[in-house]
């Protein structure tokens, strides 16, 4: 049978396992909020070591923190961060699994639900009480032992929830763009790859869903490489905004419980521990209530799914046939397409990103509702803020490098089939206008459509232009613009 030790806080006793390094506040949330199963992302939790270990530091050299007891603290974030397994575990003690940067020590033992009370205070205290407990073994001492490390009077000392959690939210979603920005910048580099390689491809283009001038495939590649780029450009500068944290601002922006120069160190010290560049904000208070940055950052990861949905979806169509659709590209094959239909194959690597890219939408509508529903000093709603931008960069990060390779890569064009459709389209017959007239060109566009002729055959009948006018007007340089 498992054995356990009790623990007092403000509302009574409660017997909490022995093993376990979080403590009583911490039970009493997973018993409040067993709602989804879905825990802390590793970033999340990276971010809140980073912020106690900073605290701890800062505290020590104000000479508020006992040196053994910040140096106890600080060791134990460094295993979080370092990536350090309890024993228990199957991976060895110090371990570091494939993909490092998001490896945490002790992850087991960070257990509270991502739908939790408000602001974040349980997440907050399982975090302090994990640190704590750690301390403690570091010093020699038997978990519980609170008389000689406290989860509220040394690890949350000079803290409070209210400005912890927003910074650890910041942090979290900076940290995580180091990880997209790359991503994008490889997704951008696929798509002008392709470009030059269909540079010279002449196709019609397509307005309204209808034939339109013509166009190259590698024109509408480029085009495509230029929205990530922009897009990604765009995460970068809203990205920026993140970079002033709420850290000293304690309860309602006020500093209580701080000494002076405490902000200004934690800062510090934070910035050095996480590689980025962080400050102060310009309004304490305003750090506290609004969540405009991280509305910011959330829509322009929603701006970059709609580019991918549009993106997404034009592969789709151009490469939708074999036989009755455009099949002007040919899409890598990677799964059968169908338990009924033989030798089918499905845009699938596409629909996937449709998916995730709808799910991200939904996921900035959410951080939009929580925005909107800070009141007062305060917006508690941090917890879904940081759940939402968390999962939708996480997406990215995850699946666009699958779908730059085994999609984009891979893509051929069906030279003939492009051709084919350029050589039909009747809306050649707007490069007539010059020469003939918009009126007549117009004519000239019906009696092909009628007769199932194309505008060179028809005037060519007509002998309203010879054919070598003819060839000078649909010249594809002059036509196109600059290929590249």
């Amino acid at each position: 049978m498992s054995s356990y030790r009790t623990e007092k806080d403000s509302l009574g006793t409660k017997q909490v396992p022995s093993d376990a390094y979080y403590g009583i506040q911490t039970l009493r949330a997973l018993e409040n909020f067993p709602v989804s199963g879905l825990k802390a992302h590793p970033s999340l939790i990276r971010a809140y070591a980073s912020i106690k270990k900073a605290c701890a530091l800062a505290n020590s050299e104000l000479g508020l923190l006992d040196k053994k007891i910040a140096l106890a603290i600080t060791k134990a974030c460094d295993e979080i961060l370092e990536g350090k397994w309890p024993h228990h575990l199957l991976a060895k003690p110090g371990q570091r699994p494939e993909g490092a940067q998001q490896v945490v020590g002790w992850r087991d033992q960070f257990v509270i639900d991502v739908f939790q009370a408000g602001a974040g205070t349980s997440f907050n205290m399982n975090m302090n009480e994990v640190i704590a407990n750690r301390a403690l073994e570091i010093l020699g001492k038997k978990k519980g032992n609170y008389k000689t490390v406290h989860p509220n009077d040394h690890v949350n000392m000079a803290q409070s929830t209210n400005d912890t959690y927003p910074t650890a939210t910041h942090l979290a979603a900076l940290l995580q763009s180091r990880e997209l920005l790359p991503v994008l910048h490889s997704l951008e580099k696929s798509l002008l790859k392709k470009s030059q390689e269909f540079k010279n491809v002449l196709k019609s283009a397509r307005t309204h869903l209808q034939d339109a001038v013509p166009i190259t495939l590698g024109q509408e590649f480029k085009a495509y490489a230029e929205a990530i780029q922009k897009s990604s450009r765009e995460i970068q500068r809203r990205g920026e905004l993140l970079e002033e944290i709420a850290l000293g601002g304690t309860a309602a922006g006020t500093g209580a419980n701080t000494a002076p120069g405490f902000r200004e160190k934690a800062v510090a010290h934070l910035g050095r521990i996480t590689g980025l560049k962080l400050k102060t904000p310009s309004d304490a208070r305003m750090a506290l209530q609004s969540h405009w940055p991280l509305v910011a950052f959330s829509n322009a990861l929603k701006e970059l799914a709609l580019e991918l949905i549009r993106i997404a979806n034009d592969l789709r169509l151009l490469a939708s046939g074999p036989t009755t659709g455009f099949a002007e590209i040919i899409l890598p094959a990677v799964q059968p397409g169908s338990s009924i239909m033989p030798g089918k194959v499905n845009p699938s690597l596409a629909e996937c990103l449709n998916m995730i890219c709808f799910q991200i939408i939904g996921n900035s509508l959410a951080v939009d509702l929580a925005a909107q529903a800070g009141q007062l000093d305060l917006n508690v709603m941090t917890p879904l803020t940081a759940h939402n931008l968390i999962t939708s960069t996480q997406l990215f990060i995850n699946f666009l490098p699958v779908f730059s390779k085994k999609c984009i890569q891979g893509i051929k064009v069906d030279r003939e089939k492009c051709e084919e459709y350029f050589g039909k389209s009747l809306s050649l017959a707007a490069l007539l206008n010059p020469k003939i007239g918009y009126a007549k060109a117009a004519e000239v566009f019906k009696e092909a459509l009628s007769r199932k002729k194309t505008i060179r055959e028809v005037v060519l009948e007509k002998k309203l232009l010879t054919a070598e006018e003819l060839n000078k007007l649909f010249d594809p340089q002059k036509v196109t613009g600059p290929l590249n």
